[in-house]
């Protein structure tokens, strides 16, 4: 047996010990500080080198998550025969000799263009301008945008992609180009099997004189040529346990989290993504320990931990394409990302849950006593940030709880264990258990408000 996988073993042992002590006290179920400060000190301690995405250590964390859900008597998946789903994605590495024609202009990487994110294929789109306001960018395959001076310009760029935009052209801040200056592009990652029908994502960035010049050219052909690009195969992994429900009939649950961060940078530091997300991950095991006790509910439960979300959410797209349960027996889908921290803007102990007007399923959470409230940064797009996104375009009510989305620690090396409030993270998973218990056993539904539902890409 490998140290790492003695580890595995040890910390699965010490939790299963724990939990045999657990106590069902009158007030229900009890989550304690240190079940979830056991599980952070493995999946964002050093020995699983920061969860890269694709990756065997990805592959690591997927593998004790899947053990814990077997320790706590879930059933593997309908249809499935392990508690891991795995998949294909390509990964593609840019090279230095991109270039866009927009009109008659052209310019080239390193000379008048710098990439801040390749795809590593040629397309092309009428290039349309996308205004001052993120919110009102057009819906377009080629749009430009000038996101204002220090602004990093990235919550601009989701503004567009979620719009469809697959070329932004970004007029340079000095934000970005600090940005732009210290990390090369990052490798691309798309599902292997889903490479023909999969949206991929170029932002190049241009100097305000070039801005200037392709605005003049706007109704015309913008087009993308990455130039010589490498690609390599790696394996994706999703871990996936399932409660029965006492009724068939009544439909599934969904509850999750992924479990990748960003790995190990170049110069060897660790990127622990204590918050981000193996809090939520976290979360997801302690709530599938407390409500696979006790009475079967009427409806099943499902709880996944998808792989490859900092990659472009490709864990959680390959489960809507592949899911053990057909997509319309999902009733609702609650996922749980970065509750490691308290947003001081929110009341004490809540969460903030996104796009919570967009349904009336954070409204009723609320009333049976979670604490999760509106997301308080609209401008930022978070509720098209995260794996919910992946399923509320397959149509399912789906929604992101947070704790503090904007936090310091976000991608940084401080985002490790030392970092993270466990008695805020132990309380906000209690406030989950006995609402999602009462939807888990009643007749209740969530839907979509008028307009609510986003429109597939």
């Amino acid at each position: 047996m490998s140290k790492r996988h003695a580890l595995i073993a040890a910390a699965i042992l010490a939790l299963t010990s724990a939990s045999a002590h657990a106590q069902s006290t009158a007030g229900g179920w009890q989550v304690k500080q240190e079940w979830v400060a056991a599980h952070e000190a493995f999946l964002a301690g050093d020995a699983l080198r920061g969860r890269g995405s694709a990756t065997p250590d990805e592959g690591i964390a997927a593998a004790y998550v899947a053990a814990m859900f077997q320790s706590y008597g879930l059933s593997m998946a309908p249809g499935m025969t392990s508690y891991l789903q795995t998949a294909g994605v390509t990964k593609t590495t840019l090279g230095n000799n991109a270039s866009l024609t927009v009109g008659g202009v052209t310019l080239t990487q390193g000379a008048g263009l710098s990439v801040l994110l390749g795809s590593g294929t040629a397309h092309s789109g009428t290039l349309t301008v996308g205004g001052d306001d993120p919110a009102a960018f057009p819906a377009a395959d080629a749009v430009l945008i000038a996101p204002p001076e220090g602004n990093t310009g990235l919550s601009w760029i989701s503004a567009a992609a979620s719009k469809g935009a697959t070329l932004i052209i970004v007029r340079e801040t000095d934000a970005l180009k600090a940005r732009a200056a210290s990390r090369p592009p990052r490798p691309t990652y798309r599902l292997t099997d889903a490479a023909p029908r999969q949206k991929m994502i170029d932002a190049v960035i241009v100097s305000a004189a070039d801005y200037d010049r392709l605005k003049a050219l706007a109704g015309t052909v913008a087009a993308i040529d990455p130039g010589a690009v490498q690609r390599a195969e790696t394996t994706t992994t999703n871990a996936i346990g399932f409660l029965p429900g006492s009724d068939p009939s009544a439909g599934v649950l969904l509850i999750s989290a992924h479990l990748d961060h960003l790995g190990v940078r170049p110069d060897g530091t660790i990127m622990h993504g204590a918050n981000d997300d193996a809090s939520g991950t976290t979360a997801v095991l302690e709530l599938a320990h407390a409500l696979s006790s006790g009475e079967a509910h009427r409806r099943g439960i499902l709880f996944v931990a998808y792989g490859s979300e900092e990659i472009g959410g490709l864990g959680s797209t390959y489960f809507g394409e592949h899911p053990p349960v057909p997509l319309t027996d999902i009733v609702a889908n609650l996922e749980i990302e970065m509750i490691g921290a308290q947003d001081p803007k929110m009341e004490p102990g809540v969460m903030m849950m996104t796009g919570f007007e967009r349904s009336n399923f954070g409204p009723t959470l609320k009333e049976k006593g979670a604490l999760v409230a509106p997301d308080m940064y609209p401008e930022q797009n978070f509720f098209q940030r995260s794996d919910n996104f992946s399923l509320a375009l397959k149509g399912i009510v789906a929604h992101t709880v947070s704790g503090w989305a904007v936090t310091p620690t976000y991608h940084s090396p401080d985002d490790d264990i030392a970092h993270l409030d466990l008695p805020f993270m132990t309380r906000a998973i209690q406030s989950l258990i006995e609402p999602l218990r009462w939807m888990a056993s009643s007749d209740f539904t969530p839907e979509w408000a008028p307009g609510g539902r986003p429109e597939p890409r």
